[in-house]
């Protein structure tokens, strides 16, 4: 690779994530766009455009709205038991600190300087201005999605009209290609966390784990974070079960069955489910769900997998470029007809 590509790829990166309050609103937008645009579509054959448009916004903001409060119901039930069972927690602590003051670890030194006032009144700052910052990630890509649900068929129409027909050729295909890959991706990813939401719940009930519902249900909306999410999900239950039964035994086995469930819905079953629609490597996976999630932070992690998707997609469009989808795991079929350059 030469290096001035790699040196603008640097640059550009260090710019998306300077940048990141503008480029990823509108990431999330077009990858909402690309989810949502097919039943816009379905609609306005039968109903008049704008009433179709706001139907198909209304959609998107319900379905926003109806997630995120079925995930803030689950985290306040535990929250909830958590404080009800405020006497287990002091058991708990006063029995760890005694072990570790018999080790020489001075317990109540450490929560002095580490815990104070100070450090409490930097949590809430910082809690505040994380719901700030995502309050607005929201809205602004909620005023993209609306803009463009909107110029859908006149941005399509432009790139049509475009002098440089492979140019063209290149834009509709690639986007059509990476849209129908988002949605699949989606649907597949979907159906794994409902079924990782069901054998957890059926896992935590069985174990007697309380609110076993939320777990799952928590391991159904994190799922949806590949890697990072059913980490999460796993860990969570696991203190959780230490807090409620206290003995290490059941702890193991708490932990190691919601790791076999997590392991063979995600590592088994899924790849066998997609198969080859999306064609990309687990390694490139892994390290989209990381490199996007630095970049962006949760919303990264969490859309940074259809980010690669798109690429490796637009790049399978061309012979130049080919090498690239071949290289992260897209196999490009031998009769796949590329655009031919403009004389």
């Amino acid at each position: 690779m030469p290096p001035q590509i790699l040196i603008a790829a640097l640059l550009f990166l260090a710019m998306l994530s300077m940048a990141s309050s503008v480029f990823a609103p509108i990431a999330f937008a077009l990858f909402i766009i690309a989810l949502v645009w097919p039943a816009q579509r379905r609609l306005q054959d039968t109903l008049p455009r704008y009433l179709a448009l706001v139907i198909s916004f209304l959609m998107v903001v319900l379905a926003f709205l109806a997630f995120g409060w079925l995930i803030a119901r689950a985290f306040g039930q535990v929250g909830r038991w958590i404080i009800a069972d405020a006497a287990r927690f002091q058991q708990l602590y006063d029995d760890a600190r005694l072990w570790l003051e018999e080790h020489g670890i001075a317990v109540a030194v450490l929560w002095s300087e580490n815990f104070g006032v100070g450090c409490i009144v930097r949590t809430v700052q910082t809690i505040s201005s994380r719901l700030n910052s995502t309050f607005s990630f929201w809205l602004i890509a909620l005023v993209y999605v609306l803009l463009g649900l909107m110029e859908v068929e006149a941005f399509e129409r432009r790139i049509k009209a475009l002098r440089n027909q492979t140019a063209s050729a290149l834009l509709l295909q690639g986007s059509r290609q990476t849209a129908m890959k988002i949605r699949r991706y989606m649907m597949i990813r979907t159906a794994m966390s409902v079924v990782t939401g069901l054998l957890v719940w059926i896992f935590a009930r069985a174990v007697g784990l309380s609110l076993a519902e939320e777990w799952g249900f928590i391991a159904f909306a994190l799922n949806y974070i590949p890697f990072l999410g059913p980490l999460v999900a796993t860990l969570f239950p696991t203190l959780f079960a230490l807090i409620q039964f206290g003995t290490a035994e059941t702890v193991l086995v708490v932990f190691v069955g919601l790791n076999l469930i997590q392991f063979v819905v995600s590592s088994y079953i899924e790849p066998r489910v997609s198969g080859s629609a999306l064609s990309v490597s687990p390694v490139v996976v892994l390290f989209s769900v990381f490199a996007w999630g630095y970049l962006w932070g949760v919303f990264g992690a969490f859309i940074g997998v259809p980010i690669t998707i798109a690429v490796v997609t637009f790049c399978s469009q061309h012979r130049s470029s080919r090498w690239v989808s071949e290289l992260l795991g897209l196999e490009v079929e031998p009769d796949q007809v590329f655009p031919t350059p403009e004389a």
